[in-house]
């Protein structure tokens, strides 16, 4: 037992040995109130490929180069707006981690709900058709006198 541990501990390191590291690099903010902005900023924003992280959290390479734009953004004196506009522009709202309600996210703020009062309507129904058909709904058997 301890020979195939020690190949899966030697595969395990060599695999992570392999990986790059991904760490989120330091940029060089002007100061400490553009490094605040830049975090929230970059929280409000999703990664287009990890679908439910931010950008601030993702180690994607998109969302770092998006990361970079904002920057970039921000060192020419863009507005927070601006810059989300800039990116829904390339990326539809789909970059807001809060998108607004329009008719393009209809589906996205109400779909949930809809397949919620969908599934709600197939369970009456299917109620009301096996207690019509006298079919018995608490899962009980009646076997009469066959004991």
């Amino acid at each position: 037992m301890k020979p195939l541990l020690l190949v899966f501990a030697l595969l395990l390191a060599a695999f992570s040995a392999a990986l790059p590291a991904q760490a989120i690099e330091p940029l060089p903010f002007k100061d400490h109130a553009q490094e605040l902005r830049f975090q929230q900023l970059t929280a409000e924003l999703r990664c287009p490929m990890c679908q439910n992280e931010t950008l601030a959290d993702s180690n994607a390479p998109i969302a770092r180069d998006l990361r970079h734009q904002v920057f970039d953004l921000m060192q020419q004196g863009k507005s927070d707006a601006q810059i989300k506009q800039y990116l829904v522009d390339r990326y539809s709202d789909y970059v807001l981690y809060d998108p607004p309600v329009n008719p393009a996210t209809w589906l996205l703020w109400f779909g949930p709900l809809l397949i919620l009062a969908a599934g709600t309507v197939v369970v009456v129904l299917t109620i009301r058709k096996r207690s019509r058909a006298g079919t018995p709904t608490t899962g009980t058997i009646d076997h009469g006198d066959d004991w």
